[in-house]
């Protein structure tokens, strides 16, 4: 019986850890605040999403000029 506690604590140990992770992350999917939490393990695991993640906020950073009088319309 000390066998099964000691399988069901490793298997604990790992996934209670992983399961919070996985919640964080779709949790706070599309916020500003998910590339703090969840970037350095996107960066690990999946390297395109993590340029993908760091074009878009380049793109949100970009600041657009104000129009200026006389200039056409776009």
């Amino acid at each position: 019986m000390p066998a099964v506690w000691l399988v069901a604590a490793t298997v604990l140990l790992f996934a209670v850890p992983l399961g919070g992770l996985w919640w964080v992350a779709r949790r706070s999917r599309g916020r500003a605040a998910a590339g703090a939490v969840t970037g350095p393990f996107e960066e690990i695991w999946h390297p395109a999403a993590h340029r993908t993640r760091i074009e878009i906020q380049v793109q949100d950073e970009r600041v657009i000029p104000n129009p200026q009088p006389g200039d056409p319309p776009r």
